[in-house]
């Protein structure tokens, strides 16, 4: 019977992938503490824990009908970001995947009322939510990593429902998985023309007080393993646009028992700005005895 070992909400943020130098010319001579933050998590989780698979929930793969699933034996090549060519240009990447465990998602979506597909073609492409995040806990390490995108037409129930099939797949397979929702909390981007006076990691730079606000208040809510007050206060946070619509960390919810889910969360670095947006990262450590069962309500796919 597998298990998850571990789950986190971990911010993906380009400036992670800066040299080190440009990092402190855009925060005032500091550096963010993301990065650093992301090789405190590497030497205390993915160096050291017993796991065989991570699985991405990853914010910035949008599909339209259905939920899609990398199913790849492996993936190799380089990446070159849409987004910021200038900041991720040629990036190589290079890890193996976990077909049998996609495939077994993959069937588990009618079943909880949902649609989930395994795409395995060569030419799928990549984005960084999941290339930044293995370029520090992944890369060098024997371990699989496999990819769950977005659906944009998908709501918070729907997210919900592709971590139960994720939650329940693991669950009868013989895999220790490692959870990733890459993204971030509030995210809304200053105008352009504003935006280079907003680089920094400074606070003050969040889009509103308000998203500042409520990113700190579920900040605490993680911290002290009150994710049912994240779950039932969805509608109001939803108001201050958080990255995918919170998708990647509903589909976390969803596969670690929701509001029965009481790990706590254990903050690496700080919560950062990063041109508006709100950003931090998060573990869970799975509780003595598992993660709550994934819930089974009556469901259909309508």
């Amino acid at each position: 019977m597998g298990e998850i070992v571990g789950a986190g909400i971990l911010a993906h943020v380009p400036t992670i992938m800066l040299p080190e130098d440009i990092r402190r010319e855009l925060n005032n001579g500091k550096d963010f503490t993301l990065g650093p933050a992301l090789t405190q998590l590497r030497k205390d989780v993915f160096e050291t824990a017993d796991y065989d698979t991570v699985i991405v929930f990853d914010s910035h793969w949008a599909t339209t009908v259905e939920y899609v699933v990398t199913s790849h034996d492996h993936r190799t090549g380089f990446y070159t970001s849409e987004e910021l060519p200038r900041g991720m240009s040629s990036v190589p990447y290079d890890w193996k995947g976990d077909p049998e465990l996609a495939k077994q998602i993959a069937d588990l979506g009618e079943k909880h009322g949902t649609w989930i597909t395994p795409i395995d073609n060569p030419h799928l492409p990549t984005f960084y939510a999941t290339l930044n995040l293995w370029s520090f806990l992944g890369k060098g390490l024997d371990k699989n990593w496999i990819s769950i995108g977005m659906c944009q037409t998908g709501d918070d129930e729907d997210n919900l429902r592709l971590g139960r099939a994720v939650g329940e797949a693991v669950a009868n397979s013989d895999r220790k998985v490692l959870l990733i929702a890459s993204g971030a909390l509030s995210h809304t981007f200053w105008p352009l023309r504003e935006l280079r006076k907003h680089e920094s990691a400074d606070l003050t730079s969040i889009f509103t007080p308000e998203a500042r606000a409520a990113d700190e208040e579920r900040i605490e809510w993680y911290k002290n393993g009150d994710h049912a007050k994240v779950l039932d206060t969805m509608p109001a946070f939803h108001k201050f646009k958080p990255e995918a619509r919170y998708g990647h960390a509903m589909m976390m919810h969803g596969a670690t028992g929701e509001g029965d889910n009481t790990a706590k969360g254990r903050q690496y670095g700080d919560y950062e700005n990063s041109i508006g947006t709100g950003q931090v990262h998060l573990w869970f450590d799975a509780p003595e005895g598992g993660f709550p069962a994934v819930k089974h309500p009556e469901v259909s796919r309508g």
